[in-house]
């Protein structure tokens, strides 16, 4: 009793207060939380032993007992990347059964909030999950499905209404029980099936039972919340066995927008954006993670340029000039931020996009990336090993460009260096920083504060490399399937 109370965070009385009770009253999960739980009940070989009475022969090696917590009521610690409670492949596929399908939604309904919710994980693990409708079910490697009391050849039986809502195999399948009331996330009645599938999901891929507050993880339903997500401690335990999202980016930058304060100041914000092959990501820099619900499609996102593959972004900001632009290829795009779409023509009616030598001369094309230098007021255009200083002002490039990059940007270790071919440069406002993305590597630039704690740095000089998922954080890829959610 006082084991369950600590677990709940009641006062560890003993006593089967009304608080406990309440408690224990509470509709869950079907998972067990404790071992001592799972072995207490184990029956004689073949049976299942209930209140009901014995079931069929369950199967042994996906049942519970390797995700529940040790004796002493508290969580393991997840085994490191790839280890025994982990799938070892990176695509995973699922189906809801069609012999499973609940009573209460439309099968599109159910598809929809699973597809949803498989999305949810893989947006802040290095997991893709795939529907599969047509390949034998045997090969799929998470099964979905619904019944009552008895269901789907399952050794466990579900109780009806009030208590348990659903289970789940370790590396195998999940039950919902339809004799609840499941309704879409859109809803503010009933239980979310949405929530009850990510729990479950977490179940599947190797997560036990927490009880941190604001964790899906934790056993007892909070009831629904429309904007709910996977906290912090949540996207940790996934990744301490998964693994943390890698990736190089096309471009990178920080959106700048000026907005007034209820005091009628002009303040100026910013975002910061990460962009690869045809998707684009939202970084939240005050939660230092991506924004929930990315990526989405550029297509979607970014209004007339092109929808994949973006070279760089320029945002070129002086006391006369607010202007922002993408490049591709041998061309450039002018984006109009208060309509939210590219520019169609200039000023002087001439359409785009445009050349980028003829806007930028002496600029060759197509470029690896660039960089505005608003203290300086120079573009910094990068291709192969060379980078050419572009005078925003003057409308050309500098006299002693273009330099090799190496000599501009010097390493601090000199052969720690990307030399050649930058994925993307990006000058952050967050870190007050610039930084050279390669690969799933950056290089940090030596600033104004740097050199004055350590005057020995070169000017402009590259801090060694470092990997990019350690200084920001689940920009992560999701199946093709489920972009448009």
């Amino acid at each position: 009793m006082r084991r369950f109370q600590k677990v709940n965070a009641l006062p560890a009385s003993g006593e089967l207060d009304a608080a406990t009770l309440a408690a224990m009253n509470r509709p869950r999960c079907g998972v067990p939380d404790t071992r001592p739980l799972l072995q207490a009940a184990r029956p004689a070989p073949g049976t299942l032993a209930t209140p009901r009475g014995p079931l069929p022969k369950a199967r042994p090696k996906r049942f519970l007992q390797a995700l529940l917590p040790a004796p002493g009521g508290q969580p393991e610690d997840p085994p490191p990347a790839g280890g025994p409670r982990a799938f070892s492949k990176k695509t995973l596929t699922w189906r809801l059964v069609g012999e499973g399908y609940s009573s209460q939604l439309s099968v599109d309904e159910q598809r929809y909030i699973f597809r949803l919710a498989f999305r949810m994980w893989s947006e802040v693990m290095p997991l893709d999950f795939q529907e599969d409708l047509t390949g034998p079910g045997a090969t799929v490697d998470i099964k979905l499905g619904f019944g009552r009391g008895r269901h789907l050849g399952c050794p466990r039986v579900f109780d009806g209404s009030g208590q348990e809502f659903a289970h789940a195999w370790r590396l195998g399948d999940i039950h919902f029980d339809d004799d609840e009331h499941f309704t879409p996330p859109t809803s503010d009645t009933g239980i979310s099936l949405l929530k009850v599938a990510v729990h479950e999901i977490g179940h599947v891929l190797g997560l036990p039972h927490t009880y941190r507050t604001g964790s899906i993880m934790q056993p007892n339903y909070i009831p629904q919340e429309p904007a709910f997500e996977l906290d912090w401690s949540d996207r940790k335990a996934i990744q301490r066995l998964y693994g943390s999202c890698e990736g190089s980016f096309d471009t990178a930058f920080d959106w700048i927008r000026k907005e007034r304060n209820h005091y009628g100041e002009v303040m100026v914000r910013f975002s910061t954006y990460f962009f690869r092959n045809s998707w684009y990501w939202l970084y939240e820099n005050r939660n230092n993670r991506t924004r929930y619900g990315d990526p989405i499609q550029i297509l979607v996102g970014w209004h007339g340029i092109p929808t994949q593959n973006i070279d760089a972004f320029v945002h070129i900001w002086t006391w006369r000039r607010d202007e922002r632009y993408f490049f591709k290829g041998s061309q450039y795009w002018r984006y109009d931020s208060d309509n939210d779409q590219a520019h169609t023509e200039d000023e002087r009616g001439k359409s785009y996009p445009k050349l980028i030598s003829e806007g930028f001369p002496g600029v060759p094309s197509p470029l690896d990336t660039a960089f505005y230098d608003r203290r300086k007021q120079l573009i910094y255009f990068f291709k192969e090993s060379f980078v050419f200083a572009f005078d925003v002002n003057r409308n050309q490039v500098l006299d002693s460009y273009p330099r090799k990059i190496t000599e501009v940007f010097p390493g601090i270790e000199p052969q720690n260096h990307p030399f050649r071919n930058i994925d993307s440069a990006y000058y952050s406002y967050a870190h007050n920083s610039i930084f050279f993305f390669k690969g799933n590597a950056y290089w940090k630039v030596v600033n104004d504060k740097d050199k004055q704690q350590h005057p020995w740095l070169p000017s402009n000089g590259l801090f060694p490399k470092q990997s990019i998922s350690e200084k920001w954080f689940d920009v992560c890829d999701v199946h093709a399937s489920t972009l448009n959610m």
